[in-house]
């Protein structure tokens, strides 16, 4: 199928298809501990005396990465602030932005809100914590330069498009030209991870485009995604159900040894765990070049907590940095709940097929256009803007 939503919604949009089968069901939290503390609760412990972290969990609320401004330094809503929230988010559900039938923003927006369901409003106003602000520290003039080459190359491919002709948000920064841009054989500024107006290989999709994952950290999108963990005696694995099927497997080594040598580079990064307290801690190195976390790639460096903190809570913390793109290293928070385990007893990993089945379609389609252009049927399919996306409403927590 093709994946017809912005890439700013991906991670977003289809989390429901890959994790249908789950329940939602659990039981309330209870005697709860605060996250860190020194003793998991009572009688959460595994048979060799670890703290017990297995099951499947997820985030059952909707909660910003970044605070919007308007809530400064206010880091937890008020129940009033939930309550309006919510009141002004359920009003989205069902609404359809896309413009008059048969245009390109039409024939491209396949989906409207109702695949997007809100849940209800989380406690915090972002899961970013530090900075107090609760915003992404700034780039780096090395980050905001390779940034803004790459944005300079994606609106290049756009120029003779409708999008740049009706000066929509897509082409900002750049401006129609009815001449097809000479830059469409160029290859990108560096490994391409997002979407542009130009199907020559696999390489000119997204990472869902080609069943890829974002990777870490895994914050789970609007609304949500799902991970299993399982504790052995000596080992930790978590899988991830995330996006339209997605999921992977990680390992977390937790035998004391060092990290892989800097010449090994792994798509989810190199993972090492140890116990403080009741907290399980991973120190995530060795980031393959070919991943992207908010424009963080090779240099990426994370340390995560994750700390049971009650019979169905489990508190995540992450401490993310890059100085080559951050400023400063930034903290975020997330809490999940444990799913029923007997009303997942049966639970069929997803499978991804955009890539056996959408990617290739996408790509003889692109020949097919050209080929009839060639011979003189059909418009220069370079004219046509082959990313447009469903045009939603800003939700309000961002």
């Amino acid at each position: 199928m093709r994946d017809r939503f912005s890439s700013s919604m991906i991670p977003v949009a289809f989390a429901a298809a890959a994790v249908a089968g789950i329940s939602m069901s659990a039981t309330p939290a209870s005697a709860q501990v605060p996250a860190g503390s020194g003793k998991p609760p009572p009688g959460l412990t595994t048979p060799w005396g670890e703290p017990d972290l297995q099951g499947i969990w997820t985030d059952e609320s909707d909660t910003a990465l970044q605070r919007s401004p308007r809530y400064a330094t206010q880091e937890f809503f008020t129940e009033a602030q939930r309550a309006e929230l919510d009141k002004t988010r359920s009003a989205f559900l069902g609404r359809d932005r896309r413009s008059q039938r048969g245009t390109e923003a039409d024939v491209a927006g396949a989906y409207n809100a109702t695949f997007t369901p809100m849940r209800r409003t989380g406690t915090r106003t972002s899961r970013i914590v530090d900075p107090p602000n609760g915003r992404l520290p700034s780039l780096t003039p090395a980050a905001q330069k390779i940034a803004a080459v790459e944005g300079e190359f994606r609106v290049a491919l756009l120029q003779s498009t409708e999008t740049c002709k009706n000066k929509e948000a897509a082409c900002n920064g750049g401006k129609y030209d009815p001449a097809p841009s000479p830059r469409f054989a160029e290859l990108p500024p560096r490994y391409n991870l997002a979407r542009m107006n130009r199907h020559d290989g696999p390489e000119d999709g997204t990472p869902p485009d080609r069943c890829l994952t974002g990777g870490l950290p895994e914050f789970a999108g609007g609304i949500g995604s799902f991970r299993r963990i399982v504790q052995t005696p000596g080992g930790i694995s978590i899988f991830y159900d995330v996006g339209q099927g997605q999921g992977w497997q990680r390992n977390i080594v937790m035998d004391g040894s060092a990290h892989l040598p800097a010449s090994i580079r792994q798509w989810y990064g190199d993972s090492r765990g140890h116990w403080e307290g009741s907290t399980l801690v991973i120190d995530v190195t060795n980031f393959s070049p070919k991943t992207d976390f908010q424009g963080a790639r090779e240099n990426l460096h994370l340390i995560e907590r994750w700390t049971r903190t009650g019979p169905t809570s489990l508190a995540y913390e992450v401490t993310v940095e890059d100085p080559t793109v951050w400023t400063r290293p930034w903290t975020a928070k997330q809490e999940f709940t444990r799913q029923n385990d007997e009303a997942n007893r049966i639970y069929y990993e997803p499978r991804c097929i955009e890539g056996n089945f959408g990617l290739p379609g996408l790509l003889r389609g692109r020949r097919t256009e050209e080929f009839a252009f060639a011979e003189g049927r059909g418009p220069d399919p370079r004219t046509r803007d082959s990313i447009k996306g469903v045009e939603f409403e800003a939700d309000p927590l961002q």
